[in-house]
């Protein structure tokens, strides 16, 4: 079974670390800044949705030291905007979670122009601009980590998602690109793929593929995909919250470049 404890995991490891994670509001992007904020790190939390704020005042009542911040992710001014108030409360930047994230399950002549960029637009070029303003956050720091949400789908495109599998695949590929250029100066860039996690996206898949490879009843086709996975269920958010705290941790100091399965077994690749 998933551990959910984070503090017995990494126990102070974070305290006097900083910590955004955009797409925060919900699902595994508040999991995961849970994670670093009950090791000890200062969290800020990021969403087009202003329930980032309602997520960031949920936590701060547990006594963790989380702010919350409502700022579009593909908008270059609300990025801008999301470090330059990293410098003015923090001064630098430790870590950096481009959580941010869209799907559109569609077939191909279904598939409208603007929603193929809107995909891309989120779950890449979002992390672009992300990265390029809290650079010199992580320079002031002496180094950090950089950790990009990838999928399963940067391994191997599903069927009716080309905007979400082109998305990952890119995501791959700049992770790659930016481990190599900010590796002299300390900061590691590393992708995570998670596979089925329970959240309200797979909800949304389980609807959408369901309906469009054969009209399975609801939570048919997710039960289906659970059972191929070979530990035999869904991840948690805390699941993927441990992996990148990990990666981000002192244990995980050699390790750069990569993209990290946290599937289950799914992908073996």
């Amino acid at each position: 079974m998933p551990s959910t404890d984070f503090s017995a995991l990494f126990a102070g490891h974070f305290t006097g670390r900083r910590v955004v994670v955009m797409g925060g509001a919900r699902g595994i992007g508040a999991d995961i800044g849970e994670g670093f904020a009950r090791a000890g790190a200062s969290v800020l939390l990021t969403d087009l949705t202003p329930a980032v704020l309602d997520t960031a005042s949920a936590l701060n009542e547990t006594g963790l030291d989380v702010t919350g911040l409502v700022a579009d992710a593909t908008d270059e001014d609300d990025v801008a905007g999301v470090f330059a108030h990293v410098r003015s409360e923090w001064g630098s930047l430790d870590v950096l979670v481009n959580n941010a994230g869209i799907i559109t399950i569609s077939r191909l002549e279904e598939t409208s122009t603007e929603d193929f960029a809107k995909v891309l637009a989120v779950n890449t070029t979002a992390q672009f601009l992300a990265a390029r303003e809290a650079l010199s956050l992580l320079r002031a720091a002496g180094g950090g980590s950089i950790l990009n949400a990838a999928s399963g789908q940067a391994r191997e495109g599903f069927i009716f998602t080309p905007s979400y599998a082109a998305s990952k695949f890119g995501v791959m590929g700049m992770t790659q690109s930016l481990a190599k250029e900010l590796a002299p100066e300390n900061i590691r860039v590393n992708a995570y793929c998670p596979g089925i996690v329970e959240t309200e996206m797979w909800e949304y898949n389980d609807r959408e593929w369901g309906r469009l490879i054969g009209g399975y009843e609801p939570g048919e086709y997710i039960r289906n995909a659970i059972e191929s996975i070979p530990l035999g269920r869904a991840a948690s958010g805390a699941d993927i919250a441990h992996a990148l705290m990990f990666l981000a941790s002192d244990a995980g100091t050699y390790i750069t470049g990569q993209a990290l399965n946290i599937d289950g077994g799914m992908f073996m690749n």
